[in-house]
């Protein structure tokens, strides 16, 4: 059945994605040239609390995700395997891959997981099963203090990053060249990975057919 197939398909999309999401990640970590905002928290945390790295990012991921109540925003299955999949990618990563000490090894290490983490998010944006739920959050403060998402995208990642260099997160050159990348790259490969439908603004965050995206889980 076509239905069937193209399910399955979306299903192969979003569980790639999300599992290469997480072990994008991880290769940044490896690095250790600096982390994108949501991990320089998630790393701090990690380093206060003793938790792991990807069992702090599923427990910021379900706390985000109650964040949602009021705002009304509605998960999706692509919500609910995000916060569970990307830190269990994330951790199983970081035990695979050894501390690396040569910046000849380093460098390739944060380009792998840059350009991963790009691919990762056209993969699980094109699936159309719903927002990562720090995506949600995003949206749902979107609609409902009428400030742009450019603004209010912002405001939460600078809030994010602050507070994870406060913890002692990594942040680095490795944090400038993820945010002057990840957006071409991630508009590329969600280009790459697109299925047909009409295009509406900010449909494949909702999971709902469309080629923009709101980027990032």
């Amino acid at each position: 059945m076509p239905w069937a197939a193209g399910t399955a398909g979306r299903l192969v999309r979003l569980y790639v994605g999300l599992v290469l999401y997480g072990a994008s990640a991880g290769c940044m970590v490896r690095a250790e040239m600096g982390l994108h905002p949501w991990d320089v928290f998630h790393q701090g945390v990690s380093e206060r609390t003793g938790l792991s790295m990807g069992a702090v990012s599923v427990l910021t991921g379900a706390l985000v995700l109650l964040a949602w109540v009021p705002l009304r925003e509605r998960p999706g299955l692509g919500t609910v395997s995000n916060v569970i999949l990307i830190g269990v990618s994330l951790d199983a990563t970081l035990w695979l891959v050894p501390d690396l000490e040569s910046l000849a090894v380093r460098w390739p290490m944060l380009a792998v997981g840059i350009v991963g983490n790009g691919v990762a998010t056209g993969l699980y944006i094109s699936a159309r099963f719903g927002p990562g739920p720090r995506d949600g959050l995003m949206t749902g403060l979107n609609r409902r203090t009428g400030l742009s998402v450019r603004v209010v995208r912002t405001c939460i990642e600078l809030v994010v990053l602050g507070s994870g260099f406060l913890l002692g997160g990594s942040v680095g050159l490795g944090t400038a060249l993820y945010a002057l990348t990840i957006g071409p790259l991630a508009q590329r490969f969600l280009r790459v990975f697109a299925l047909p439908g009409p295009e509406r603004s900010g449909d494949a965050v909702h999971g709902r057919p469309g080629g923009r995206a709101i980027l990032r889980r």
